[in-house]
């Protein structure tokens, strides 16, 4: 692996140079391979760009943590029970993160998802509707309610605070009207959709297979983006860095699917969730959307002088957080094989926002990714869970996640404030 030198040896003097273009400025100057990706990844720690690293390790040291006091905690039987916990919540907290991209917040996503298992009991079970037509009807209301707030946010420049806490309130007396005097609606433990939630697992040769064609893609993914960026003067990752990113994510990927698999293994629901993480992964990452979120999250003028569309960014971000609210909301309706009037209560609300921050999304807008309802949907379903094992009261469980929050908060906090004084905010 060769080196990128100094700036001053890149360009003292006048016969066409090798480095690449982002690499000639004197300010920026990094070494290629495994010895510079390790320098340049103590570069980022030392400037406040965390990234994930903490609350990986704030996930680790939980999981040992109620291991020691409990031996039934990293069993297969409850990790199992953990994943299958994870899948409508993180959900909804994937929608919360877009939403939170754009600087913006959705305090209805419990009362949405509420009312999502309200339309699919009474069209699915009291109308029989068929069960596609009643997911997609329930689906449309959730988009069709992000384009109102949207609407209400850019028209008349409402706070999205204030239109979603009206919201909140409002489809909570919907869930209530449309469920009538019962309360409750139970949907048949026959019905696909609750078989898909409650008792449809994986082989584990599907989920190697699935795993294996995902290492390719990473791959090939990878190395597309490096003969671009050569390809337009610019410095790439090695090949070598790919294959041991790729490597790692295998080996971690069979060991967790061989030891699930000596329970039942991985559900269907914990998978559609996988994959629509990485669905909007790849949104936020590789496509022009993507970059226009981050870049009204980050300095909303700058992307208005800079020809976006800020009003349809913020419209588009509000559909997809309350579509994905609505999702989640039948896929806990298909869990519970009811919806009532308690479906999407509680700490709903609560829970999928702390979940999005715990994971790494900013308050502030413009940094974050998808993966961070996935990670902290695990921290919080893993207090709860571990919690429940020690039989521990709620108000223990409140206690500890909201100081899990608020640790979050702070480490966001001061993450920005080493940024600022490194010229990176």
């Amino acid at each position: 692996m060769s080196d990128h030198t100094s700036a001053a040896q890149a360009t003292d003097n006048s016969e066409p140079t090798s480095v690449a273009m982002d690499m000639q400025d004197e300010r920026i100057i990094r070494q290629e391979g495994i010895a510079g990706a390790i320098r340049a990844f103590g570069k980022r720690i030392r400037a406040g760009n965390l990234g994930s690293l903490p609350i990986v390790a704030g996930l680790i040291l939980i999981w040992i943590v109620f291991q020691l006091l409990n031996s039934k905690f990293l069993s297969a039987d409850n990790l199992v029970n953990l994943t299958l916990q994870c899948a409508a919540l993180g959900t909804i907290a994937l929608g919360v993160v877009v939403v939170l991209l754009v600087a913006q917040i959705d305090l209805s996503v419990g009362s949405l998802s509420g009312v999502a298992s309200a339309v699919l009991g009474v069209t699915f079970v009291q109308m029989n509707w068929p069960i596609w037509l009643s997911l997609l009807a329930a689906l449309a209301l959730g988009a069709l309610i992000g384009f109102f707030y949207g609407y209400l946010y850019t028209r008349f420049g409402v706070p999205t605070f204030v239109i979603t806490l009206a919201g909140l309130l409002g489809f909570l007396g919907l869930q209530l009207w449309i469920l009538g005097p019962t309360g409750t609606v139970n949907i048949p433990f026959s019905s696909w959709i609750v078989q898909m939630a409650t008792s449809t697992f994986l082989p584990p040769w599907v989920a190697y297979t699935i795993t294996g064609l995902t290492v390719i893609g990473i791959i090939i993914s990878d190395v597309r983006k490096a003969q671009r960026r050569v390809k337009a003067g610019l410095s790439s990752v090695a090949l070598s860095l790919t294959i041991i990113k790729a490597v790692v994510i295998l080996l971690v990927a069979v060991v967790a699917i061989t030891y699930l698999a000596t329970d039942r293994g991985i559900g269907v629901t914990f998978l559609l969730f996988i994959a629509l993480s990485a669905l909007v992964g790849f949104l936020l990452n590789r496509t022009r959307w993507g970059r226009w979120i981050y870049a009204v999250g980050g300095n909303v003028e700058a992307a208005r002088r800079a020809g976006i569309n800020v009003k349809a960014i913020y419209i588009s971000a509000l559909m997809v957080g309350t579509t994905l609210a609505t999702l989640g909301g039948l896929l806990a309706a298909a869990r519970l094989t009811a919806a009532s009037i308690s479906s999407g209560g509680g700490t709903t609300n609560l829970t999928a926002i702390a979940a999005a921050v715990i994971g790494g999304t900013s308050l502030f807008g413009g940094r974050g990714h998808a993966w961070s309802a996935l990670l902290g949907i695990f921290v919080i379903q893993s207090i709860f869970n571990g919690l429940t094992l020690l039989s521990l009261d709620s108000s223990v469980r409140f206690m500890v996640t909201g100081a899990v929050l608020l640790l979050a908060v702070i480490i966001d906090a001061l993450s920005r404030r080493a940024r600022a004084s490194h010229g990176q905010a």
